[in-house]
């Protein structure tokens, strides 16, 4: 399964906003800059979020975009879904919107009898999962404890 840039540049936003925002806007320019993201996409990727409810915008000087909700009530499913849509481990997997898995190899005149069909299942239900069960402040405390870079030892001359 390959998630598009979509899902990893707006993790990464995500996670800017919950680590510099504290509850105070952070510009578009300023994740794009700390994250090394183009801005154009930045912005595209903030509409999808703002429109699924995980971040809210403000505008003027100050301006820029919060967390909607803590970062403890925000997960990675809901991030996903928001940026890629369904989650799907083949081309061939569709979803129904009933909650039912169909190939597209095999249509219901076939009877959808798909001999890969319970494992792709398996492989989505358990990618489901751990984005189930990842929240946002999770992923928050784990980039605050990345080594800060090591500052160049001086060099001595005897």
């Amino acid at each position: 399964m390959i998630f598009t840039t979509k899902a990893e540049y707006g993790v990464r936003m995500l996670i800017q906003l919950g680590t510099q925002g504290s509850g105070h806007p952070v510009s578009l320019k300023a994740i794009a800059e700390a994250e090394n993201l183009p801005l154009a996409y930045c912005e595209r990727i903030a509409a999808l979020l703002k429109k699924h409810g995980l971040v809210v915008s403000t505008r003027g000087a100050h301006g820029g975009y919060v967390l909607a909700k803590p970062a403890e009530e925000i997960t990675m499913d809901q991030a996903v879904l928001a940026l890629e849509g369904a989650i799907a481990p083949m081309d061939c997997f569709l979803d129904d919107h009933n909650g039912r898995v169909q190939c597209s190899h095999h249509g219901e005149e076939a009877g959808g009898a798909c001999a890969t069909k319970l494992l792709w299942t398996r492989v989505q239900m358990g990618v489901i999962r751990s984005l189930q069960r990842t929240t946002l402040a999770e992923l928050i405390e784990f980039d605050s404890k990345k080594p800060t870079p090591a500052l160049p030892t001086p060099v001595t001359t005897s």
